[in-house]
């Protein structure tokens, strides 16, 4: 794939120097003020090929960042969210310690009235 990409470069250029060497003209452009400039037509068509291609490019790239930007967080907060999905459950510490359990009598206690009569 590497070869393909070199090898649409070199044509590219191979073209762009064919281009450059049949059209090898100065154009006059008039200016303000009746300025008059010599400009050859290669520089002419890269200039303006630059000035509509500039602005694109750079709008382009600032979109691009933005979205690796929301990306980069979104991928944290998933981070993040998968980490307290993993983390086992914390056992809840009671605040006031339990008291000590009451012995338990094995036989049932009888209250006796002072008659003799039970209660």
């Amino acid at each position: 794939m590497q070869f393909l990409k070199i090898l649409f470069w070199f044509l590219l250029a191979f073209v762009a120097a064919l281009f450059t060497y049949g059209n090898w003209t100065s154009i006059q452009i008039n200016m303000w003020s009746g300025l008059i400039a010599d400009v050859n037509l290669p520089l002419l068509l890269l200039v303006t090929f630059l000035i509509g291609f500039l602005p694109t490019y750079l709008y382009l790239g600032t979109v691009r960042w933005r979205l690796r930007q929301r990306l980069a967080t979104c991928e944290r907060m998933l981070a993040d969210n998968r980490a307290l999905v993993a983390a086992p459950a914390v056992p809840a510490v009671p605040a006031v310690p339990a008291m000590p359990a009451m012995p338990i009598a094995t036989d049932p206690v009888v209250d006796v009235a002072p008659e003799g009569r039970l209660i």
